[in-house]
């Protein structure tokens, strides 16, 4: 009984930003849990890449890229997902981006993408999807957040920003959608080391700070947010809806830490 709550089997998923870092490490993790996935971003070779992998697991699939902040994009990769599997169960919206940088002469124009990105990437997602799933009276709806939701760090704050209104976005869109039957929650993860950080988290004094603030002292591995998106996806979170999950070693528990 147990695992039949967790299980995926005979889902349907939609990953954005789905083809690296902790969207690939999701991708595979539903994969395994036995959705179905259709891992999409914006370059084409990571996508045919990353379904290669979903494939290899016994998974079904969908190579198609697309882009968070081209709404006809989002649309197209509806449309070929019900055509090829018929529905859309899952949504995990990972698509981001980020640049650090003072705040105070911060270019507008970048504040702009990265809010576009991030927060309007991902209701553009959660409207052309959950649609679908409104239509249908069934979804699950999990967007990636941030310890940026709750906490500042320095220099980064469009991207603060961006994700505190994803974890705001969160709770208004399960207020709205859960007597539907679609259930929206966020992941926020703590500090993971991906290919994309891994300098600054192991060679700067911002990455030495980073690890002090986490009490279990190392940094997260990608995978281990699996349990967590699987969990909110599954049967087993029907009755769980407008959380931020927190996924981060203790670090918003922390205070001194020595």
């Amino acid at each position: 009984m147990t695992d039949s709550l967790f299980s995926l089997e005979g889902k349907v998923a939609v990953v954005t930003g789905g083809t690296s870092g902790i969207g690939r490490a999701l991708s595979l993790g539903l994969a395994d849990a036995g959705a179905d996935v259709i891992a999409t971003a914006r370059r084409k070779e990571q996508v045919d890449k990353t379904a290669g992998e979903i494939e290899a697991r016994g998974r079904k699939t969908l190579r198609m890229s697309s882009d968070v902040s081209d709404r006809s994009t989002l649309e197209a990769l509806l449309a070929a997902a019900l055509e090829r599997f018929g529905k859309v169960d899952i949504l995990v919206n990972c698509a981001g981006i980020i640049k650090r940088a003072p705040t105070l002469d911060f270019p507008e124009a970048e504040w702009t993408n990265i809010l576009n990105t991030n927060l309007t990437g991902t209701l553009r997602a959660c409207q052309v999807f959950g649609r679908h799933m409104l239509e249908r009276g069934y979804g699950r709806i999990v967007n990636i957040s941030s310890l940026n939701s709750f906490v500042a760090l320095s220099e980064v704050a469009a991207y603060a920003a961006s994700k505190a209104g994803v974890a705001s976005l969160t709770r208004s869109l399960a207020v709205e959608w859960s007597k539907k039957g679609v259930t929206v929650n966020a992941v926020a993860p703590g500090v993971f080391r991906t290919d994309l950080n891994a300098q600054l988290l192991d060679s700067t004094p911002r990455g030495q700070e980073l690890l002090m603030r986490t009490p279990m002292g190392r940094f997260g591995k990608t995978e281990e947010l699996i349990g967590a998106t699987v969990y909110l996806a599954s049967d087993a979170a029907s009755f769980v809806t407008g959380q931020n999950l927190v996924v981060d070693g203790g670090f918003l528990a922390s205070g001194v830490n020595q």
